[in-house]
C-alpha cells in the first residue's frame, strides 16, 4: 500500500507507532519497524540525551529499517535539554521525529538541516495548519477518542479528519481510535494517508511493559476511560483505576479552584511503577477508548500483517462489490 506517508518515511505500511511514555523503548520501536511500520522511541522517557543516544544505538542493533524518536515539548519552568536530545537524534542517524506539545518551530531548522522529517501531533485543524505553516513535513491528527492528551475542543475523528483533509496540503495520519484494518481503511477514506496507533501497540508481545498493563487494556471497554485535568486545561484520557477515581473526586469537590499540586501524587512520576512494575493503581496512565477493540496480545508482526490483510480485503472485496 503506497501513500504519501509511506513515501515520506520510506516505510512499507502506513502505520506509525506513537510515542508513549515508558512504552516506546527500542524493543517496541524496532519490532514495529521490522514489521514494515514506523516505530518510535519516546525521547523524554530517556532521562538524559546520553541515555537517548544509547537507546537509539540499541534500536539500531535490532533493526535496519527506518525508525523515529518522539520529542514532546513541555510547558515547564525547567525545560529538558532539548538541544542535547536533538543532537543525540541527529548523531544517531535518526531521520524521523514526532514532535508533540508546544510549538516546535525553533527546533525545526536543526532537524531539517540534518535531513530529519518532522511529523507534529495536533488535536485541531488550526494547530495542524500552524504546523504546516512553520514547515512540518506531516502531522498526526488526534481525535477526541485518543488516549493521552486530546486537546480541549472535543472533536472526534469522523469530523476532524475530513476537516483536516479539506485544509491541509501536507500529508497527515489519523490518531485516536485506531486498532485494525477497518480503522486504517476508514482513515484513508476520510483523507488521511495512514494511521498512528498507541494503545493497540501496548497490547503486543514486544511492548516492554508489565503483563498486567496489557491485560488491563484487553479487559477494558469503551466506557472505562476518564478525562482528567480538564479544569487545568491539560486534559488527559486515562484508564479508570483507584488513583483516577481520586482525581475525579478532587476535581468535582474543588472545581475551578483545583491546582496541579492537589493531584500531583496521582500523576507525577507514576509511569515507571505502572508500566514496569505493574502497580495498576499507582497513578493515572494514558489509554484510548479503542481499548474495547483490543481482544488479544499478538506479536507486532502478527498485528500489522493482520491489519494490512483486513484493510486489503475490505478495499478489494467488500467495498469493490458494492460498486456493482
Amino acid at each position: 500500500m503506497r501513500t504519501r506517508i509511506t513515501e515520506l518515511f520510506n516505510i512499507q505500511h502506513p502505520i506509525i507507532q506513537g510515542g508513549m511514555h515508558f512504552v516506546g523503548f527500542a524493543e517496541l520501536a524496532s519490532a514495529v519497524s521490522n514489521a514494515g511500520g514506523l516505530g518510535i522511541i519516546t525521547g523524554l522517557t530517556q532521562r538524559t540525551p546520553d541515555d537517548l543516544a544509547r537507546e537509539i544505538a540499541r534500536c539500531r542493533e535490532m533493526t535496519d529499517k527506518p525508525f523515529g524518536v518522539n520529542l514532546t515539548f513541555l510547558p515547564t519552568v525547567s525545560s529538558p535539554d532539548y538541544p542535547g536530545y536533538i543532537k543525540a537524534i541527529v548523531d544517531g542517524g535518526v531521520r524521523v521525529v514526532e514532535t508533540a506539545g508546544n510549538n516546535p518551530e525553533k527546533y525545526l531548522p536543526a532537524l531539517h538541516d540534518a535531513g530529519v522529517k518532522v511529523i507534529h501531533k495536533c488535536t485541531s485543524v488550526r494547530h495542524a495548519l500552524k504546523a504546516q505553516a512553520i514547515g512540518c513535513d506531516a502531522v498526526s491528527v488526534d481525535g477526541f477518542e485518543c488516549g493521552g492528551h486530546p486537546g480541549e475542543d472535543d472533536v472526534p475523528n469522523f469530523i476532524l479528519l475530513p476537516r483536516a483533509a479539506d485544509e491541509l496540503k501536507i500529508p497527515f495520519v489519523a490518531s485516536g481510535g485506531m486498532a485494525d484494518g477497518r480503522s486504517l481503511v476508514a482513515a484513508l477514506a476520510l483523507g488521511a494517508e495512514g494511521m498512528n496507533m498507541g494503545t493497540r501497540f501496548i497490547a503486543t508481545r514486544e511492548a516492554p511493559v508489565h503483563e498486567k498493563v496489557k491485560q488491563a487494556i484487553v479487559a477494558a471497554t469503551e466506557l472505562d476511560t476518564r478525562l482528567i485535568m480538564r479544569p487545568l486545561r491539560n486534559t488527559e484520557r486515562v484508564l479508570r483505576n483507584e488513583a483516577v477515581d481520586r482525581i475525579v473526586e478532587k476535581e468535582r469537590a474543588l472545581g475551578s479552584a483545583i491546582k496541579f499540586d492537589d493531584i500531583i501524587g496521582e500523576v507525577a512520576g507514576v509511569y515507571p511503577k505502572i508500566m514496569l512494575e505493574g502497580a495498576m493503581d499507582a497513578g493515572a496512565w494514558s489509554c484510548g477508548m479503542v481499548a474495547r477493540l483490543v481482544h488479544d496480545i499478538p506479536s507486532v508482526k502478527e498485528l500489522i500483517d493482520r491489519i494490512m490483510r483486513e484493510a486489503e480485503g475490505i478495499i478489494s472485496q467488500r467495498l469493490a462489490t458494492m460498486m456493482g
